[in-house]
Formats: structure tokens, sequence, C-alpha cells
């Protein structure tokens, strides 16, 4: 059976400024474009049976730049819904609610199309994902590259283990990194996580 490679998508203005980024299509920086193309030596080592990748512009750049063709847009991949807390940085939320951790509190509403999602609904996403990756690990031994971002791929991380979805809070990743899901003693396992091409 092959891996589950996971690619969070190249920096943007706003994940560089820490600013929360659901349905906002925020275009790739240089340095974004850059971390995806450094990705096209090392997935050139990996026999990938099926790419999925998140609708938004920053993730579908990401793929093209690291070399990822052919590629299916998966809309249960795009990014956690942040409601009213789109754009804003976790010390700004603070100022109004101290203490608040996405994880355990949640997000306000934010306009009419983009309420918000809790862990849960994000878990669900997730194991719609999960269960579209297992066919394609049982159909052949080849591997399985999701391109999407952060909170989706640290919740999906948690959901292949086995874990309630708000176990995600475990997993950091950073921009334009590179993680491996695999198996051990036919148990899931991290082979690999949030590594940055040299």
């Amino acid at each position: 059976m092959g891996d589950v490679i996971l690619i969070r998508h190249g920096q943007t203005a706003w994940s560089r400024d820490g600013r929360h980024t659901s349905y906002t299509d925020m275009p790739l920086t240089p340095e974004g474009e850059g971390q995806a193309r450094a990705l096209v030596p090392i997935l050139a080592g990996h026999d990938i049976s099926l790419t999925l990748c998140s609708p938004l512009g920053r993730a579908r750049d990401t793929a093209k730049l690291a070399g990822l063709d052919p590629v299916q847009v998966e809309p249960d991949l795009h990014e956690w819904d942040y409601g009213g807390y789109e754009g804003i940085t976790t010390v700004e939320i603070h100022r109004s609610r101290p203490g608040w951790n996405l994880w355990n509190d949640g997000v306000v509403p934010g306009p009419a199309d983009h309420p918000g999602e809790t862990p849960d609904q994000v878990g669900a996403r997730a194991d719609r994902v999960l269960s579209t990756v297992d066919a394609a690990l049982r159909r052949s031994n080849q591997d399985v590259v999701l391109v999407a971002h952060a909170h989706f791929l640290r919740v999906f991380t948690a959901r292949y283990l086995g874990l309630p979805a708000s176990a995600g809070a475990l997993f950091m990743l950073a921009t334009g990194t590179i993680s491996r899901l695999g198996t051990e003693h036919e148990q899931p396992a991290v082979a690999a996580w949030n590594e940055r091409p040299r």
C-alpha cells in the first residue's frame, strides 16, 4: 500500500502575517511560489496514483508549481471556515477573547455564506476525503497526494490516525511543507512531518 503525501500550500501574505485564511483566495507570495517549486525533486521520486487539491487558487498554484499533473479538485479539501474570524490574527482575537483556542472554542459566525465550522464539521469533510484516499490506496501500491491547507490537513491527519478532529491541534504545519502518512505493522502512522525541502 502506498502512502498519503500531504502538502500545505506555499506562503501567502496572510499566512505570513498569521491571519486566518479560509475562503479568501489569497495568491502565493514570491516566497510561496519558491516553496512550491522546491517540492518538485522530492515529488519526482514518488509513484503517484492520485492527486487531490483544494479548489482555492493558493493550493492549485502550489500543485502546478510542484509539478503535480493531473490534479483532481476536491471541494472537501478547502480550509476550515473561520466565519467571523476570517482575516483576523489570533492576537487580535485574544483582545476580546483572552485564551481563545480554535480547537476548543470555535469561531464566531461570519457572513451568511460563511457561518464558520466546528472541529467535528471539518472532521466530517476529512472523513469523506479519507474514504476516497483509502479506495485509491487499495487499488494500487502508489501514493496519494493531498494539496490543501494547514488546519484541514491537521484534522485529516487526526482522523487518519483514528483520533478526534480536535486532536489536529497536536500537529504543527508550516507553509510549503511536505508530510507523509503511512502504516507500521498495518496500523496508521506518521512517517514524516512538516518537512521543508532543503
